[in-house]
């Protein structure tokens, strides 16, 4: 229908689908590119900083790598990132390498639509963006939706002591795979930073789609700890080793011993290795994607299934 054809050179696509994903996701590969090498990161590099936007990997690819995002399926390049080296953490016998995303592009759309949905969404940012309002800058987040071309899974992040109990939505997570380390970058302002900088320990419980709006409501503990367990919507059960309430219905329940926290722009990167990982339930996990990645998969006939 002709409506459907001209409907995104008037309007933007969305910045983000909020989809359903078996995981850990297959469906998009990652390669970090430098000189002669390249390396499959796909389960090894995360979001540290979003403010600058900053990229950690357990690789150390020199000064100016590619990060590279492929569809499994038929190895058509989605995108790509340019990276400059800024930092390296080193923590429990290993390290971790910080890179800022000097520029990025996609080709989940065609030309000149690519350009035009993006000046769209730009102004649609910078029209809604409220004084004095933390906010990445258009040309970052045309970035971030990039690095998102990989489905970034939601979990609940859990914290319990005698004094301060809360629950959280996270997507800034992933494993460091080479070092076996395990990552959340968190904003520093989170009420819940100081304890987790204390006590070194949480539980991620991985969020089944179904339960999308129960886990949107409980943003609001970013910046308010939960006043008790009882106060839930859903019924939580003790994590195997720390006995931290984790959500009884998740598809997977991982507890984390936190080895390193520090300030990243933005953002605390808290570093930790698993001290066990339970997995309750098979299905389909809560999954944050880029929306010119979805329109790409709708072209090609296999759209993530949206919720």
């Amino acid at each position: 229908m002709w409506k459907d054809w001209i409907r995104p050179y008037v309007r933007p696509l969305p910045q983000w689908s909020t989809v359903s994903v078996v995981p850990p996701q297959q469906v998009v590969a990652a390669t970090l590119r430098w000189g002669d090498h390249s390396a499959d990161v796909t389960a090894d590099h995360t979001v540290a900083s979003l403010v600058p936007l900053v990229i950690a990997t357990s690789l150390d690819a020199g000064q100016c790598p590619v990060l590279e995002y492929h569809d499994s399926a038929n190895g058509k390049l989605l995108g790509a990132l340019r990276l400059a080296q800024t930092a390296s953490i080193a923590t429990d016998k290993t390290s971790i390498t910080l890179y800022h995303v000097a520029a990025g592009e996609h080709h989940c759309l065609g030309w000149p639509l690519r350009s035009w949905n993006a000046s769209l969404q730009n102004r649609l940012m910078l029209k809604n963006r409220a004084p004095h309002h933390f906010a990445p800058e258009p040309s970052a987040v045309q970035q971030l939706m990039i690095a998102y071309l990989c489905p970034r899974p939601v979990v609940l992040v859990s914290v319990d002591t005698p004094d301060h109990q809360n629950i959280f939505p996270m997507d800034l997570i992933g494993p460091l795979e080479r070092s076996g380390l395990f990552s959340l970058a968190l904003r520093s302002n989170n009420v819940s930073v100081p304890v987790m900088r204390e006590v070194r320990r949480v539980a991620l419980s991985g969020i089944p789609a179904t339960m999308k709006s129960v886990t949107y409501k409980l943003a609001q503990h970013h910046k308010q700890p939960l006043p008790d367990w009882n106060a839930l919507p859903f019924p939580v059960r003790p994590s195997r080793e720390f006995g931290i309430p984790s959500v009884a219905a998740g598809l997977r329940i991982q507890e984390l011993a936190i080895v390193h926290s520090e300030e990243v722009g933005s953002h605390t990167l808290f570093l930790g290795r698993m001290v066990s990982d339970e997995y309750l339930a098979e299905g389909v996990q809560l999954h944050h994607t880029a929306g010119f990645h979805q329109a790409y998969r709708r072209r090609q006939g296999m759209p993530f299934a949206e919720i």
